[in-house]
């Protein structure tokens, strides 16, 4: 055989069948290859080039394969694990102070529902409480189980949260609890703000926030607000985004097993969903407070007008019988 048909030959015996490469293979044994060395060592070079990028080939075949296993196969965390609920946590966020309408009223009456609702299901519940309000709220009522008062300085923090997050991951981790649930007072404009719940644990990929109308809105729609003014008031803009879900790049590669880089950012999410709602309920807060006032403020204004016409009438009355008795008693000494 002559160098030009030998890699015609490779590539024929390496496309057949088994039993074809091994009738080829046994015939090759006998074949006499009529070129110089240089000719074969060229050939050995090429072969072993293409031999390489075969290799390659399998290898990067191998790693979207595994890569697509790591995406099909279930995840077992800690945080997303669900199982039979037997117990809730509810988490109730009030305001540390009065004066702010029915702010607190509301999110303690949805509170309330929500314990009778599981309480007809059959459900265990516990609450945790946050905020002075609902803190004397719930000491008043021994009927409720509570797991804990907690109390805010001032604005949210971090450092707020994350107890709040250490304390609920501790009772769900150690299945004290089986889901943990998040009432709060969610800012819809400076007008307004309902009491919604929301499912803190189990995590999932979507969960869902139900209003007081019963309306669940999918938890993968955020808003943004934008404060701005209309016809010369204070006003804000509400803007929905819907958050398309992408599944990895199958060339993404993890220098960490995914599950412990899901691990770790898990609670980190956790945290920054209680911080966020912490800020929404003190934004409630304000807001309802600030319309308290601007009622209470309207209110005083009517009650001093009104009180200030009885007192003018009741003084010009005052002074015309004065003068009356005044003339009266002129006429009695004239007469």
């Amino acid at each position: 055989m002559s160098c030009s048909h030998l890699s015609t030959a490779w590539s024929s015996s390496a496309l057949a069948s088994t039993s074809t490469r091994r009738r080829a293979s046994t015939g090759s044994s006998s074949l006499v290859v009529r070129c110089s060395l240089r000719d074969l060592r060229n050939r050995i070079d090429s072969v072993r080039n293409t031999q390489k990028i075969t290799e390659a080939m399998k290898l990067v075949e191998v790693l979207y394969n595994m890569n697509q296993e790591i995406q099909s196969e279930d995840i077992d965390l800690p945080l997303t694990r669900q199982r039979a609920v037997k117990r809730v946590a509810i988490v109730v966020l009030t305001g540390e102070r009065g004066l702010c309408g029915a702010f607190n009223n509301n999110v303690l009456k949805k509170a309330e529902a929500r314990m009778e609702d599981l309480r007809q299901l059959g459900v265990d519940y516990t609450v945790i409480s946050v905020g002075k309000k609902g803190n004397a709220y719930f000491q008043r009522r021994d009927y409720i189980p509570t797991e804990r008062f907690l109390e805010l300085a001032g604005i949210p923090t971090v450092k707020d949260s994350q107890a709040i997050c250490d304390l609920i991951y501790s009772l769900f981790v150690a299945e004290e609890v089986d889901k943990v649930e998040l009432v709060y007072s969610k800012f819809v404009n400076l007008v307004r703000s309902d009491p919604i719940i929301q499912t803190l644990l189990p995590m999932s990929p979507k969960g869902e926030i139900c209003d007081v109308n019963g309306i669940c809105v999918d938890a993968t729609e955020d808003e943004l607000f934008k404060l701005t003014t209309k016809e010369g008031k204070l006003t804000v803009e509400r803007e929905k985004i819907k958050i398309e879900m992408q599944p990895f790049s199958p060339v993404v590669q993890f220098e960490q097993d995914p599950v412990q880089i899901l691990d770790a950012l898990l609670p980190l999410y956790l945290n920054s969903q209680i911080l966020r709602a912490l800020q929404e309920s003190l934004a409630s807060e304000l807001a309802a407070r600030m319309s308290a006032m601007s009622s209470a403020t309207d209110n005083a204004i009517d009650l001093r007008k009104n009180l200030s016409m009885v007192y003018n009438r009741r003084r010009q009355a005052k002074i015309t019988g004065e003068i009356l008795e005044i003339v009266a008693g002129a006429d009695a000494l004239s007469g």
